[in-house]
């Protein structure tokens, strides 16, 4: 019988202003991804379709590595989405052909008073069929267990993303700024590039 693991996590970052609003930044999901997840651990599938190869965790003494196929897209107004599209367990293959992972999520610039700020939040679910002797195990310490680690995974991707994205949009705004170049007695504004 299935077990279902749930966790969910939200999150509020002040945002520095800077010359370039970070909704442009964020239309940019290759370079969101790349701030978040180790570059050597991300494929790109498409356009807005990442390969992540998590790290091996360990999960009453089954050590297994996750391979999440991720979609990663903007709307026009700067909320980024993710969504789960697939998923493999490298390890144990057991496991792999009963396990289902669901990820959502979404980070959103806000206007306040004191200035920009990024709300979001992720929701993981997995379901899976754990083999003897760990279906014996009783329900209660399974999802205990299984619960918490859901939420050390959010929350080292919190923790990636409060210590990284600004960082990473930083350096994105000095880049764009030093190419923007108005010509002498232009009055029209250039138009930036979002790559």
């Amino acid at each position: 019988m299935p077990t279902r693991f749930r966790a969910s996590l939200s999150v509020e970052i002040a945002v520095p202003e800077q010359p370039i609003p970070i909704q442009y930044y964020l239309r940019q999901p290759q370079r969101l991804v790349n701030a978040l997840i180790d570059p050597s651990r991300v494929k790109s599938l498409s356009e807005e379709v990442f390969r992540l190869k998590m790290r091996p965790v360990n999960f009453m003494s089954l050590n297994i590595q996750p391979t999440v196929d991720m979609r990663v897209w903007a709307s026009s107004h700067g909320t980024i989405y993710l969504q789960s599209v697939g998923c493999e367990i490298l390890g144990v293959e057991y496991i792999n052909q009963r396990f289902a992972l669901n990820l959502k999520g979404f980070l959103s610039p806000q206007q306040l008073n004191t200035g920009t700020c990024l709300k979001g939040r992720a929701d993981l679910e997995v379901q899976v069929d754990l083999p003897l002797p760990f279906s014996l195990t009783p329900t209660p310490i399974l999802e205990t267990a299984g619960n918490g680690l859901l939420k050390s995974v959010l929350l080292t991707i919190k923790q990636r993303l409060l210590s990284q994205l600004l960082a990473d949009y930083r350096r994105w705004v000095i880049s764009q700024t030093d190419e923007i170049v108005l010509d002498e007695g232009s009055t029209e504004l250039p138009i930036l590039n979002p790559e």
